[in-house]
């Protein structure tokens, strides 16, 4: 096969165990909106206008924290801003709302990329980065 048969990602669904937490944290946090609802499921449904997730309840709460090398599953989901200055005004909005942070904006390499770490409130690793061009 010369080319991908795929292009891109249409949605990403993740399971969550905080719905309307996760939910608020996209709107409020990201400025994402909401797009519909599934009570029956019970799911909801954000999106960026470029990227959609689909946010999956649950009523378990992980059995423990997620270990990349002793874990299979999701390590953490990346969303790019447009400049530094949105990255910097990310990490002040998660700050001041005292969303829990791995690391502040720092360099990815060597450069010009930064990124930073935070956790959404049912504990996935949503990361925020600056491809730096």
């Amino acid at each position: 096969m010369k080319s991908p048969v795929t292009k891109g990602i249409h949605h990403l669904g993740l399971t969550v165990s905080k719905l309307e937490e996760t939910a608020g944290f996209f709107k409020s946090m990201l400025g994402w909106s909401e797009i519909k609802r599934n009570e029956d499921y019970p799911a909801i449904f954000v999106s960026d206008g470029t990227i959609m997730l689909t946010l999956w309840a649950t009523k378990a709460e992980p059995v423990a924290a997620f270990d990349k090398n002793k874990n299979v599953g999701l390590h953490h989901v990346a969303f790019s801003v447009a400049d530094e200055a949105a990255l910097n005004s990310v990490y002040q909005r998660l700050k001041s709302a005292g969303v829990p942070i791995e690391f502040a904006p720092e360099l990815l390499g060597p450069g010009p990329a930064r990124h930073m770490i935070c956790y959404e409130p049912s504990g996935i690793r949503v990361e925020v980065i600056w491809p730096g061009n």
